[in-house]
C-alpha cells in the first residue's frame, strides 16, 4: 500500500510545530506574564471591522481603528502572539527591508522616497506606541549592521554616506574594523555600520502591551477561533470553526500562517522557519561578547541576529528550512552558526531554544493589497516585520478611514508570484535560498 497522506490538520503549519495554545519553550515566554485567555467566538456576531490574526498587524490595526471609534474583532487560531510577533529577533530596524538606493533604482526616487518617510514613521509609531502605553517591553536603542569582508564594508559605509547625503539621515556611526571589533567581540566581522536610531526589544511583551491597549480601547478579541472560509460581499462573512463574524471590512494579518485560506495572497507570500538559542547567564563573560547593550545583524544572505538578554544570556537567531516542520534539533541548527561567530562559547549551555514561521516575498518587501474593497491583506515582512507590520496596521485603518496614500504607497510595489503555484514554489524556492546559503559559505 501506498503511503497514507497527512492530514490538513498536520499539513498545517498553525499546528505542524506547535500545540494549540501553548506557547513556545522560548526565552520569552519564560520572562513575559501571559495574558488571561481571551474567549472563544460564539454563534454570529456583527462588527465594522474584522482582523484575522492576533500578531503586530491585526492587533494595531485593531488599536488604530477602536481609537477611531469602530467596533472591532480580533480572530486567532491560538492566542494572541502566537506566531512571529512572539517569537522573533526584537530588532526594530530603520528603513524598509531592502536599502533605498535599491529601492530607488527599482521603483524612482518619489516612491522611494515616500518609502523612506513611512519606514520613518514605523519606528516612530513602535516607540510612540510603547511610551504611550507604558508598554514594559525592554526597548534598548541601537543595531549594529556587521560585514565580513572589506568589500561589504565599503558597501555599508557607502550606504550611511548615501543615506546622509539623500535623506539628511545623520544617525549612523561609521565602524572600522577596529571600533567593530570593540563593539562585538568577534574575529569574524571586519566592520560595520551603527544606527542608535533603531532599537531592539521583546517581542512577546510588546505584542502583549500592544493587545492590551488595543482591548482598552474597545477591541474584541477572540482565541481559539481558527478561520476556515471567508464569504465577501456587501456584508463580509469571516467562518471559524466556532462561529461567524459578520462585518463591513475584514483585514487578514496572518502572514506566515496564511495557509490556504487567500490563495491570490498564498501565492505571493512564502512561510520559512528561522530558528533561535539562548544561552544560560553569561555573567561578566557577556562583556566578551558584546561590550555595548545593542542588536547585531550582519551581511549574510540567511542573516545571523543575535543581542544579549537583560539577564545577560546570548539570544542567537540563525539557520532556516522551507519545510513545514522543525528541524530535530534546534539547537544544533542554530549553535554551528553561533559557535561560527563566537567561538569562545562551545563550553556555554543552551537553555532555551525554539523557532516560528515567517512570511516572505521575492522582493523582500511586503505585500500590501486589497482583495476586494472591503478585504485588505498585509503580510510577507520578509524578516522587518517588527516596525513594518505594527506600521501596517496604523496604515490600514487610516485607509479604512479614508486616507489611503500610505496605504496605496506600499501596494505600488509590485511583488511578483513565486514560479510553479502552490504546487512547486516551495522545492524552487528552496534551491534558490540553498544557492544564497552557498555564497555565504564560499564568501561571494
Amino acid at each position: 500500500m501506498g503511503k497514507r497522506a497527512p492530514s490538513a490538520k498536520r499539513m498545517n503549519l498553525l499546528y505542524s510545530n506547535d500545540t494549540q495554545g501553548n506557547y513556545p519553550e522560548s526565552w520569552y515566554s519564560a520572562t513575559a506574564k501571559q495574558l488571561n485567555v481571551f474567549p472563544s467566538l460564539k454563534g454570529t456576531q456583527k462588527y465594522d471591522i474584522c482582523i484575522v490574526g492576533a500578531g503586530y498587524t491585526g492587533l494595531s490595526t485593531a488599536l488604530h481603528l477602536s481609537n477611531l471609534g469602530y467596533s472591532v474583532a480580533v480572530v486567532d487560531a491560538h492566542r494572541v502572539g502566537f506566531g512571529a510577533s512572539g517569537r522573533n529577533g526584537g530588532q526594530l530596524g530603520t528603513g524598509q527591508r531592502i536599502n533605498q538606493d535599491e529601492l530607488v533604482h527599482q521603483l524612482g526616487e518619489n516612491s522611494a522616497d515616500d518609502m523612506w518617510l513611512l519606514a520613518n514613521d514605523a519606528v516612530s509609531t513602535v516607540k510612540e506606541i510603547i511610551r504611550k502605553n507604558r508598554i514594559d517591553c525592554q526597548i534598548k536603542p541601537g543595531i549594529a549592521t556587521l560585514g565580513f569582508n572589506s568589500r561589504e564594508v565599503k558597501e555599508l559605509h557607502k550606504y550611511a554616506e548615501y543615506l546622509e547625503k539623500r535623506y539628511n539621515y545623520n544617525k549612523l556611526e561609521i565602524l572600522n574594523h577596529t571600533d567593530c571589533n570593540t563593539l562585538c567581540c568577534s574575529k569574524k566581522y571586519k566592520g560595520g555600520i551603527l544606527d542608535m536610531n533603531a532599537a531592539h526589544l521583546h517581542p512577546l511583551r510588546f505584542v502583549f502591551g500592544l493587545a492590551k491597549a488595543a482591548v482598552q480601547a474597545g477591541t474584541n478579541i477572540f482565541e481559539y477561533s481558527e478561520v476556515v472560509k471567508l464569504v465577501p460581499g456587501k456584508v463580509n462573512r469571516t467562518i471559524t470553526k466556532v462561529g461567524e463574524i459578520q462585518s463591513e471590512f475584514v483585514v487578514l494579518g496572518c502572514n506566515g500562517y496564511l495557509g490556504n485560506l487567500e490563495p491570490r495572497v498564498a501565492a505571493k507570500v512564502m512561510p520559512i522557519n528561522n530558528f533561535i538559542i539562548a544561552t544560560e547567564p553569561l555573567g561578566s563573560r557577556a562583556e566578551s561578547i558584546l561590550t555595548k547593550d545593542i542588536a547585531v545583524a550582519d551581511t549574510k544572505f540567511v542573516v545571523n541576529y543575535f543581542r544579549l538578554s537583560k539577564d545577560k544570556r546570548l539570544l542567537f537567531g540563525g539557520g532556516e528550512n522551507y519545510s513545514y516542520k522543525f528541524p530535530k534539533s534546534i539547537t544544533s541548527t542554530v549553535l554551528k552558526p553561533m559557535l561560527e561567530i563566537f567561538p569562545q562559547l562551545s563550553d556555554v549551555k543552551i537553555d532555551y531554544a525554539w523557532g516560528g514561521t515567517l512570511g516572505i516575498t521575492r522582493q523582500r518587501m511586503p505585500y500590501f493589497c486589497r482583495l476586494t474593497d472591503t478585504i485588505l491583506s498585509v503580510s510577507g515582512y520578509s524578516g522587518h516585520g517588527l516596525g513594518t507590520a505594527t506600521h501596517a496596521g496604523k496604515l490600514i485603518a487610516m485607509a479604512i478611514n479614508g486616507q489611503h496614500d500610505g496605504f496605496n504607497t506600499m501596494a505600488s510595489i509590485p511583488i511578483k508570484s513565486f514560479p510553479g503555484g502552490a504546487k512547486y514554489k516551495s522545492p524552487l524556492l528552496i534551491l534558490a535560498m540553498t544557492w544564497y546559503a552557498l555564497r555565504d559559505k564560499l564568501g561571494i
